[in-house]
């Protein structure tokens, strides 16, 4: 007999993972409902495309499915999902050849209407995004200076800024010690703040002077 769905909230991951395991087909829609605008905003903003996004959390849930029986059930279950998905992500990106990152004020945020922005992430004494940037050529540069960061940079960048993931399961979902992961996000947010700067200067306003 299926738990009704108000008792399935209360299950911890785990135990909904071993109640699909066990049949239970409301557990694994349980399951997915309690992370869908988590994985959702993650892959939005690692991809810069929601049509992309929604097709690799379609993957990332196709393949919790499919592995779920594989997973070790007294490890956390959320680092392994993220994992997931950034696979998934990065599957997704390399197919398409190219990565068509969304500009840095476009709002992009999960389906409940939430939303954040790449300028979300810099640090207060630089401009707002495109703030200077007065045409398309320059908006592309800016897109393509967010696409330059490697994936092992975004990953961690996008999961800490976008989805408040804590350093520790950072840490598990990437496979990298707490201090590499630390280390990784304040390199990702130094580069994409020089990399913005630069590009304010070259557009004639130097953000070092006010």
């Amino acid at each position: 007999m299926n738990q009704p769905s108000d008792s399935l909230e209360a299950l911890s991951d785990n135990d909904l993972l071993q109640r699909h395991l066990d049949g239970d087909r409301q557990a694994f829609a349980a399951l997915t409902e309690r992370y869908r605008k988590e994985v959702y905003v993650f892959l939005a903003h690692f991809t810069g495309d929601r049509t992309l996004a929604e097709d690799v959390f379609q993957e990332t849930f196709l393949q919790l499915h499919l592995s779920a029986a594989t997973f070790d059930v007294k490890r956390p279950l959320k680092p392994w999902l993220f994992t997931i998905a950034a696979n998934k992500a990065r599957d997704a990106l390399r197919k398409r050849g190219r990565r068509q990152m969304a500009p840095l004020d476009a709002r992009i945020g999960g389906p409940d209407g939430e939303a954040g922005t790449y300028a979300d992430l810099m640090p207060a004494d630089v401009p707002a995004p495109l703030e200077n940037l007065l045409n398309q050529e320059r908006r592309q540069v800016v897109q393509d200076m967010v696409g330059q960061l490697p994936d092992k940079l975004r990953t961690v960048l996008v999961l800490a800024y976008f989805n408040g993931m804590p350093y520790n399961e950072i840490a598990e979902t990437v496979g990298a010690p707490l201090g590499t992961v630390k280390s990784r996000l304040h390199t990702a947010v130094r580069i994409f703040a020089a990399k913005w700067k630069a590009v304010a200067r070259r557009s004639g306003h130097d953000t070092t002077e006010s």
